[in-house]
């Protein structure tokens, strides 16, 4: 048998260039939420992949770095910060645009000094016709960083992906494995089914609504008589208003929601689901450390 190796990886950019969408495709299985908004991962979210050859990367799939503008925002830089101390690399994910962001370029900096190798992953080639622009790209930000592989990957089409788990598993060091090797995530179950919620808020509805939501599971019982998961969860919104959106004309839009999760909810958890669904409100619960706590995102 091959020597036991591991390594532990934060994946970090800026929102919205396919964090998760990485993560959900070295993994083979579907841990983080995507949606196309921006700052959808909100916590650090963990992923565990054990291969055939005794290798076990666990992945910190962290929120995307950003300006924060409350103290949610603040506390999920914060999140990328503690992500990237102590881990043994970190995949650092760009889309293929001419001109490096200011922002990516502070983010590099700051990987930079922590003196961890870094992997670069330039994330949606299938949607440059022109692949000199990613070339371009490549070039610039290799005069920033000295990096320990660079790999172009389209997560939507499973392209690079296998080139991009070789690069990273060559970073893995003899060591124990520090989960059980059928271990996929170490998120509870509840955190899981609240955030596959969330997820269908974040594609359904439009503008600041989905960003000032959060989701509480109350109830998570398997049925004693029957094999049936039941799940109540209360969707909390900042605003009256926002509330009347989420429910929708005659309850059609927390409908769809409930059921678009409840799909994958089954999926996930292999066993029916009766997902029960409420919404309330709370006014500016973003800037409020308290209702941040009961949500469990200060990690």
């Amino acid at each position: 048998m091959n020597e036991s190796k591991s390594a532990f990886i934060a994946i970090v950019g800026r929102p919205n260039v396919g964090k998760s969408s990485i993560l959900n495709r070295l993994l083979g299985e579907k841990v983080a939420i995507v949606s196309p908004k921006p700052q959808t991962t909100r916590t650090g979210i963990t992923g565990v992949l054990t291969t055939s050859d005794n290798v076990q990367l666990v992945f910190t799939d962290t929120p995307g770095f950003h300006k924060p503008k409350n103290k949610l925002g603040e506390i999920m830089i914060r999140t990328v910060d503690e992500s990237v101390s102590g881990v043994d690399a970190c995949l650092f994910v760009v889309e293929p645009e001419k001109e490096i962001r200011p922002g990516e370029l502070e983010l590099l900096h700051r990987l930079k000094a922590s003196k961890t190798p870094i992997v670069l992953a330039v994330n949606k080639t299938d949607t440059v016709k022109d692949k000199a622009e990613i070339a371009l790209l490549i070039v610039k930000l290799t005069k920033e960083c000295d990096f320990a592989a660079v790999v172009p990957v389209s997560a939507v089409k499973n392209e690079g992906i296998d080139e991009l788990l070789g690069e990273l598993k060559a970073l893995a060091a003899p060591s124990l494995h520090f989960f059980p090797d059928d271990t996929l995530t170490d998120q509870p179950e509840r955190v899981i089914a609240a955030e596959l919620i969330r997820e269908k808020m974040l594609l359904r509805l439009d503008k600041e609504v989905p960003h000032g939501v959060a989701v509480a599971i109350e109830r998570f019982a398997e049925r004693e008589d029957a094999d049936i998961l039941d799940i109540d969860a209360v969707i909390y919104c900042e605003k009256e208003s926002h509330k009347g959106i989420i429910i929708g004309k005659g309850g059609a839009m927390l409908k769809a929601i409930s059921t678009a999760a409840r799909k994958d909810l089954e999926r996930f958890f292999e066993i029916q689901v009766n997902l029960k669904c409420w919404v309330k409100v709370k006014e500016d619960w973003r800037n409020r450390a308290g209702l941040i706590h009961n949500f469990g995102l200060d990690g």
